[in-house]
């Protein structure tokens, strides 16, 4: 739950996650949450303001006021503007911000004229390996036949911080979604296994043995169904730890190139490099959690057994 609460890329999603946790009664909210909740919160963040606000969040937290003044300043504004007012930013007035900026850095001329061979092999590199699919899309598009050095400073001014936090918020995303289907099932096994086991205990001398058999595959059900989520979230472990070490190797590259262009990718690197090592911590303690029930079942399934 406090997985969801922090780190849910749909804000409806983190705030009704929040509003069970701290509820006057957490228990019963927090089952409530996982039953509809998640579902409805979800649903509402799909519609049209909530996407759009996330949509407006999402810009201001990946572009500057430096290297993109028009969009930032814009999307700052919008933040507590009308929904009305966001949806025309996203209908219209993103590009029209984006264009305004192009136009900027056009006249100050910095970052064009910072460019050197190096980097446009360092993002033809992106474009084909880096871990991020929205990065290397956005790679890709950088470095396109027929591509311009403008393309190329769009990308280091947006374009790879927006890939960035798109490539999280799908990890993010993906994770909370699988996890939720996992939890409902596990939960309604482990039920099914501690009944089961009730009922072999109450059961009479005859039905004894019929009824430990059943209790003890009931237990045996749990421990299979956590497979996936072990695997799944020892997979997200592994693909945020190679995300950590990517973006740390970004920062670095970025620290040492120094220039109008990598300088803007610093802040957005050393935040990336950070949300990824939380992913990994967070996927680490997932995978012990799916561990331990696995443990519980198979002590579950030798009690019963012994019984």
């Amino acid at each position: 739950m406090r997985y969801l609460a922090k780190a849910h890329p749909y804000s409806s999603v983190r705030t009704s996650a929040w509003n069970a946790l701290v509820s006057s009664d957490p228990d019963a909210a927090i089952v409530e949450f996982l039953a509809t909740g998640y579902d409805f919160a979800v649903s509402r963040a799909q519609q049209r303001n909530a996407r759009n606000l996330d949509f407006v969040r999402r810009v201001y937290e990946t572009t500057t006021a430096e290297y993109s003044p028009e969009v930032h300043n814009e999307a700052q504004r919008l933040l507590t503007a009308s929904d009305s007012a966001r949806e025309t930013f996203v209908r219209s007035g993103y590009e029209a911000a984006k264009s305004r900026d192009r136009a900027y850095r056009d006249t100050v001329g910095a970052q064009k004229q910072a460019l050197v061979d190096r980097d446009r092999q360092f993002v033809g590199l992106l474009a084909a390996n880096d871990p991020g699919e929205q990065v290397r899309l956005s790679a890709q598009v950088a470095t396109r036949q027929g591509a311009t050095d403008d393309d190329l400073v769009e990308f280091f001014a947006y374009g790879w911080a927006n890939g960035a936090r798109l490539d999280l918020d799908v990890f993010r995303l993906r994770g909370a979604d699988n996890n939720m289907r996992w939890r409902d099932t596990i939960t309604r096994l482990i039920a099914d296994a501690e009944a089961a086991e009730k009922a072999a205990r109450d059961a009479s001398a005859e039905a004894k043995e019929q009824a430990k058999a059943q209790a003890a595959r009931a237990w045996q059900q749990v421990g299979e169904q956590t497979a996936p989520a072990r695997s799944g979230w020892g997979e997200a472990e592994d693909f945020a730890r190679k995300q950590a070490e990517n973006w740390h190797a970004v920062l670095l590259a970025a620290q040492a190139a120094q220039g109008p262009n990598w300088t803007a990718i610093i802040d957005p690197a050393t935040a990336s490099e950070t949300a990824w090592q939380a992913e990994q911590s967070t996927a680490a303690q997932q995978a012990a959690y799916w561990n331990a029930l696995l443990q519980q079942a198979r002590d579950g399934e030798q009690r019963v057994k012994q019984s």
